[in-house]
C-alpha cells in the first residue's frame, strides 16, 4: 500500500518561485504533491523578468499573469555600449513588434510573484504544504524519502529539487556540479524617475559588467548594477542622493532625475551547472540546476522550462514518474538548452571584462550584425525567448515569401 501511495505522490523541495511553479505543474499533471520549505520572504527587493513563453505556461497553470497591475510590460529592449574602450559596439534596439508580439514579457517584483504563486498553491487541493525543511534525503531504487526537521517522514516516487544553488537534494542524489565564481557582484535596487520609461529596458555594457534598467509600473524601474565586489560595497554605502546622481549619470539622463527606493541588496555572481539534471529519483529545477549571472533574463525563465519539461514527462509516465527512463530523458532534454545559455552568458560577460582587442572585436561584430540585419535581430529575439523558436521563425518567414 505504501508503494502504491508513493507512486501517486511527488515531493517538491523549495518554496521559492521555481518550487511553487513545480508544485502547481505536478498537481496539474495529476499527482498529489508534498511541497516542502518555508514561505519565501517578503523582503526580497529584486524583480524577475519573465518572457512571454514562461508567462504563457504560468497561465496554463491557472496563474493570473496580470499580477494585479503590479508588473510592467517589456516592449523594447536596448543594448548600449557604455565602455570607454577603443572599439565600441553600436547600440542595438529590439522591439517586440518585430516578431509579432505586443511585449517580450513582464518585469515582476519578486514579492508579488511569490505572493501570487503562493495563493495559487493554497487553492490547489492536491498540494500539501510542509513549512519545515528537509533534514535528510533517502533516495532508493523504488522511492525517495524526505525526513523533515520536525521528524515528519514523506515518501514519493519522485522528488523535484527546487531548493536553491546549495541544493541538499542534489547532494543526496550524488549529482556533481561544475562552475566558478565571477569577480563581480550585483547591486540590486529600484528607483523612480521623472521621465517615462515607455516599457523599455536598457542594458548598458560597461567594463565591470552590465548596468541593466528594467521597467516597473509607472515612472519606476528596477536596476541590476554589476561591478567588482569592492565597488558594490562602496556604492551601497553611498547615501540615496549620491547613488541616484550616479544612476542618472550612468543612464545619460535618459529617464531624467532618479530617486532611489528602499531595499538595496548585493549578490555575488557565479555560474554553476550539474553534470546530470536528474538521478536517484531526484530531478533538478531552477537554481538547483543552473546558476547564471543576471545577463539576458535567463534565470527563472530557464527554471520554468525545467518544470515544463519534467511535468510533460511525468504526465506521460503516471505509473512511475521517477523511473530511470524518465530521469534520463529529462536530463537529455535539458542539457542543450542550459549549457548553450551558460556558454552564451559566460562568453558575453567575459567579453565585457576582457581588455583584449579580439574579444572586443567579436562582441562588436555580433552586435553590429544584429543592428544592421533585421533577420539576424529577429532570430536572436526569438531564440532568446524560447530555444528553437529562432529557427522556426526563419522557416516561417521563408515559407511566407515562397507563398
Amino acid at each position: 500500500m505504501t508503494d502504491m501511495l508513493a507512486s501517486k505522490t511527488i515531493l517538491v523541495a523549495g518554496a521559492g518561485p521555481a518550487g511553487l511553479i513545480a508544485a502547481l505543474a505536478m498537481a496539474k499533471a495529476g499527482f498529489d504533491v508534498s511541497l516542502i520549505g518555508p514561505e519565501a520572504g517578503a523582503s526580497d527587493a529584486r524583480t524577475t523578468a519573465l518572457m512571454a513563453p514562461a508567462l504563457d505556461y504560468l497561465a496554463e497553470l491557472g496563474i493570473d499573469t496580470s499580477f494585479d497591475g503590479k508588473s510592467a510590460a517589456l516592449r523594447t529592449m536596448r543594448i548600449i555600449d557604455s565602455t570607454k574602450r577603443l572599439l565600441r559596439s553600436p547600440t542595438v534596439t529590439f522591439h517586440a513588434s518585430e516578431i509579432d508580439r505586443t511585449a517580450f514579457g513582464s518585469n515582476i517584483p519578486n514579492a508579488v510573484l511569490a505572493q501570487t504563486l503562493t495563493e495559487a498553491v493554497a487553492n490547489q487541493p492536491r498540494i500539501t504544504r510542509h513549512l519545515a525543511t528537509v533534514q535528510t534525503w533517502i533516495p532508493s531504487t523504488d522511492n525517495v524519502v524526505a525526513v523533515l526537521e520536525d521528524g515528519t517522514r514523506l515518501e514519493g516516487a519522485l522528488a523535484i529539487a527546487a531548493d536553491g544553488r546549495g541544493s541538499p537534494a542534489r547532494d543526496a542524489a550524488g549529482i556533481r556540479t561544475v562552475g566558478h565564481p565571477y569577480p563581480q557582484s550585483a547591486l540590486v535596487l529600484s528607483f523612480s524617475h521623472t521621465r517615462p520609461h515607455n516599457d523599455t529596458s536598457n542594458e548598458f555594457h560597461t567594463e565591470t559588467g552590465p548596468f541593466t534598467q528594467v521597467p516597473l509600473p509607472g515612472n519606476k524601474s528596477s536596476l541590476v548594477w554589476v561591478v567588482s565586489p569592492a565597488e558594490a560595497e562602496t556604492l551601497n554605502a553611498l547615501d540615496d542622493a549620491e547613488i541616484a546622481r550616479r544612476i542618472e549619470e550612468r543612464m545619460q539622463s535618459m529617464l531624467g532625475s532618479a530617486t532611489v527606493l528602499p531595499g538595496r541588496q548585493i549578490y555575488p555572481l557565479s555560474a554553476r551547472v550539474p553534470l546530470s539534471f536528474a538521478q536517484s529519483r531526484i530531478a533538478l529545477v531552477g537554481e538547483a540546476a543552473h546558476v547564471f549571472p543576471p545577463i539576458g533574463a535567463q534565470g527563472l525563465n530557464l527554471g520554468v522550462r525545467d518544470v515544463q519539461t519534467i511535468a510533460g514527462l511525468v504526465e506521460d509516465n503516471p505509473g512511475d514518474p521517477g523511473a530511470t527512463s524518465v530521469l534520463r530523458s529529462y536530463s537529455r532534454q535539458r542539457t542543450p538548452d542550459v549549457f548553450a545559455r551558460n556558454s552564451a552568458v559566460n562568453l558575453l560577460n567575459r567579453s565585457l571584462l576582457s581588455g583584449l582587442l579580439p574579444a572586443q572585436m567579436a562582441r562588436s561584430a555580433g552586435l553590429s550584425l544584429m543592428e544592421k540585419l533585421p533577420p539576424v535581430r529577429s532570430f536572436f529575439m526569438r531564440e532568446g525567448m524560447k530555444p528553437g523558436s529562432g529557427f522556426r521563425g526563419l522557416w516561417e518567414k521563408v515559407g511566407r515569401q515562397d507563398a
